[in-house]
């Protein structure tokens, strides 16, 4: 190295780091040096070259910097909508919070830049006022129709300014509501089909909450169950027609009459005797059965109905003593495995008895002093049906809202039998039962001479207040 280049003066590099303002001022050193110097040496150049190096690099990081402060700023806006006491005009408040490691002065904000976090700032700032009127922790039925528009509208401007995360307890809002009105709607409709039990004369029978037993807030959702299932589980009404060939109506009327003596032999419960002609029924409607077996069929099906409803079952061999030995134990379990099996253990049948127990509650509600008569009369009338063949036709719930009808027109000719608290509970009106109440009324006046007295007898018995002997004393077809 020549000598004038060890004698030159060195430039020496800054000790500290270089910022945009030393970088501007050394700038302008350098444009007088080199206008007092118009030589310049080349180690002096060197220098020169490097530290306009370090001043362009420093200013792009300057300047990222500032970007991502603005940048991290404005998430932090829309993340918190009630975070409104940052005075976002002072730009030197960030940087203090970030802290001193950039040791970077930030610049202020544009003015555009400046606006539009303000304009979502309170727009979300009233949004979240007005949500925070509606009450969530409401129930749904307290909800409003008219606070859906409001909902609605917080819901198009949470959209436009980016405030997702109010927008889901605000759907929720809007969710519950709809999903409130079908329920609401199906409610309108089922009280209008039965009547609506708020009436001044209808009278409310599942009031008596203290019983537990009579289940009586589970009452009406049971029963409308059980009258979907009448329909689903109910036998052929044509069967003997059309698949049995070697047995007759009159055949199964006196099996079941002969089942009803069985039954008064044993002592067992009513819904025993009905439960076993639904499973003979059922069983007929789709299995063809020699006149041979039709009696082991009977027995079966009350060995059956007996261990679902009784307390105590009779057993296989008193069953098979009351055919007089007719079966052997092993068929009749042959042909318990049988019908089981066809039905597929289905035992769970709503027959007349379950419609008759509720129906004589609400005919018996405008009486002061219940009547035993009319619950007698109304059993009877019920049992009757069990020999007809012909009553197949009739649902259940028809059968017993019919015997009801029956049993309150032969006690009192003087009111309508049909009361408004009845006609809400059967859900019938006179003109339907028209038809089933007639024929009933043949029944009981035994018009056509049927010689099966087997019920007929059991209730002409002073325990059941000998309702058999009763009969109306006008004809029921006046008041059709």
């Amino acid at each position: 190295m020549n000598k004038e280049n060890r004698n030159a003066p060195r430039v020496e590099e800054p000790s500290v780091r270089i910022t945009r303002a030393r970088a501007k001022a050394f700038g302008r050193s350098a444009e007088v040096l080199s206008s007092s110097q118009p030589v310049v040496k080349q180690g002096q150049k060197r220098a020169l070259q490097e530290n306009s190096k370090k001043r362009a690099s420093d200013e792009n990081k300057a300047s990222i910097v500032s970007t991502i402060g603005l940048q991290h700023k404005r998430r932090a806006v829309l993340k918190d909508v009630t975070n409104s006491n940052v005075d976002w005009t002072d730009a030197s408040q960030v940087q203090a919070r970030r802290g001193p490691a950039n040791n970077v002065k930030v610049a202020s904000k544009p003015k555009l830049a400046e606006d539009v976090p303000m304009a979502q700032d309170d727009i979300k700032t009233k949004l979240a006022e007005e949500l925070s009127r509606i009450r969530v922790a409401e129930p749904l039925e307290k909800l409003e129709v008219k606070e859906e528009p409001v909902l609605q509208s917080m819901c198009h401007g949470l959209r436009q300014h980016g405030g997702a995360d109010l927008m889901l307890p605000v759907q929720h809002l809007i969710k519950s509501a709809e999903l409130q009105r079908p329920a609401k709607k199906e409610e309108n409709m089922v009280c209008e089909r039965l009547g609506s039990s708020n009436e001044l004369d209808i009278v409310d029978i599942d009031a008596n909450l203290k019983d537990p037993q009579a289940c009586s807030l589970y009452a009406p959702d049971i029963y409308s169950n059980i009258r979907l299932t009448e329909i689903e589980r109910r036998p052929s009404t044509n069967y003997m027609e059309r698949l049995q060939q070697d047995i007759t109506p009159s055949m199964r009327g006196i099996l079941i009459d002969w089942l009803v003596e069985v039954s008064e032999e044993y002592k067992l419960v009513p819904d025993t005797l009905y439960l076993t002609v639904n499973l003979i029924d059922r069983f007929l409607s789709q299995n063809y059965v020699e006149k041979q077996r039709l009696q082991l069929l009977g027995v079966t099906c009350m060995l059956i109905a007996s261990k679902y409803e009784e307390i105590v079952a009779p057993r296989v061999e008193e069953f098979c003593l009351i055919t007089d030995n007719t079966y052997s134990r092993e068929e009749v379990l042959e042909m318990e495995s049988e019908v089981l099996n066809f039905l597929h253990f289905q035992l769970s049948v709503p027959t007349t008895k379950t419609f008759l127990r509720r129906f004589v509650q609400a005919a018996q509600a405008s009486y002061k002093v219940p009547c035993v008569e009319l619950e007698f009369l109304a059993n009877y009338l019920a049992e009757l049906t069990i020999v007809e063949y012909g009553f197949l036709k009739f649902l259940p719930s028809v059968i017993a809202a019919s015997a009801v009808f029956l049993a309150r027109w032969t006690l009192n000719q003087s009111d309508h039998p049909l009361t408004p608290t009845l006609e809400h509970y059967t859900s019938y009106k006179t003109s339907e039962l028209q038809t089933s109440v007639i024929a009933l009324e043949e029944l009981q006046l035994n018009t056509k001479g049927c010689c099966l007295n087997a019920i007929r007898e059991k209730y002409r018995h002073q325990k059941f207040k000998s309702v058999a002997t009763l009969t109306p004393a006008q004809r029921v077809g006046s008041l059709f």
